[in-house]
């Protein structure tokens, strides 16, 4: 036999599996269908009820492993797990009658081991700007400060996608009490005072704190849940609008594009489904009586990646409210990948 068949899986198509032989998706058709069945003949690239796809034998190896690491996800490597090392970021926000806030910053993203709950990913966060410049006001100043004292921040990475915890809490907690003195010493007075012992009081509720960078736009779009990338079908997925506020549900689709050989892109489209109002949203809590309409929202993410590694490249969010059928705020994020 000089063919070896490939039992096809959630989000194959032709092109992804030509792409992984190093072959064309007219060849690999034609291949198979001069050696399948009758009844088995492949005529179009989505491979929908497509059960198996006869694989020139060469590429045994190759394609058989694909599927090993499919069906044993402890032992696979995230497909979408895209992370080049470091990308500048830039959020914008934006309000009806108010000036737009720009915040630019860089993150670096370090994979290290890998244990029976996925991966452990090391995040940095440095050369934050606001509207161009480096802020200059105490508050802004002080609020960096205490940031930059627990970093880097190690998570754990779950297989689905999804930040799964922290590494170990109590190593955040250590380092703040290390730098503590030194951000009093700096940062005399009552009202510098209090908020330092705020922070210390937030980041030693490892749920509390946990959920202030889960919330964030930013991971939101940086840890997505792979099966996103295999959906065909819209359903139903959470999404924070506001930063620790809660999640509200909406009804999500995905658009798959391929540029060329080397670039992909995806896309994700969301709306707000169930019944919340703004203030619900921006406070963070549920009312049980409200005269308020509901507010409407939208999610919409963009990915790029390249063909071979999957790496992100540039990443696009936005974040819409409509409140009486008026945009109140649109929060636009883009992460780029940056080329040393």
């Amino acid at each position: 036999m000089d063919f070896f068949p490939y039992k096809i899986r959630n989000g194959d198509t032709l092109y992804s599996i030509a792409s992984r032989l190093g072959i064309t998706e007219e060849e690999l058709k034609r291949f198979h269908n001069a050696h399948c069945e009758k009844m088995e003949k492949v005529w179009f690239t989505n491979l929908h009820g497509v059960k198996h796809l006869l694989i020139p034998v060469h590429y045994n190896r190759e394609i058989q492993g694909v599927a090993e690491k499919h069906n044993n996800p402890s032992s696979s490597q995230l497909p979408y797990l895209f992370f080049a090392g470091e990308y500048k970021v830039q959020e914008v926000f934006e309000y009806p009658q108010k000036p737009s806030l720009t915040i630019e910053y860089t993150i670096s993203l370090n994979s290290k081991e890998k244990n029976e709950n996925g991966k452990m990913i090391t995040f940095n966060r440095k050369d934050v700007k606001t509207n161009g410049e480096i802020p200059e006001d105490k508050i802004s100043i002080l609020t960096l400060a205490c940031m930059e004292s627990i970093q880097p921040v190690d998570f754990i990475l779950h297989h689905s996608g999804v930040i799964a915890g922290f590494r170990e809490h109590k190593t955040i907690k250590h380092r703040f009490n290390e730098k503590r003195k030194d951000l009093d010493d700096y940062f005399t007075g009552e009202t510098n005072r209090n908020y330092i012992d705020l922070f210390q009081e937030s980041i030693a509720d490892e749920n509390f704190l946990l959920q202030q960078f889960r919330s964030t736009l930013l991971f939101q779009t940086l840890f997505p849940t792979i099966d996103w990338f295999q959906k065909n079908t819209p359903w139903n997925e959470s999404f924070y609008f506001f930063q620790n506020s809660f999640p509200a549900k909406c009804k999500m689709e995905a658009v798959h594009h391929v540029k060329n050989i080397d670039l992909k892109e995806i896309n994700f489209v969301g709306k707000i489904i169930e019944a919340c109002t703004l203030q619900e949203l921006k406070r963070g809590i549920r009312f049980h009586e409200t005269a308020e309409e509901n507010v409407s929202g939208e999610i919409r993410l963009q990915y790029t990646t390249d063909g071979e590694h999957h790496n992100i490249i540039q990443a696009e969010a936005l974040l819409t409210l409509w409140h009486q059928e008026i945009v109140y705020q649109k929060h636009h994020l883009t992460i780029t990948q940056k080329i040393i």
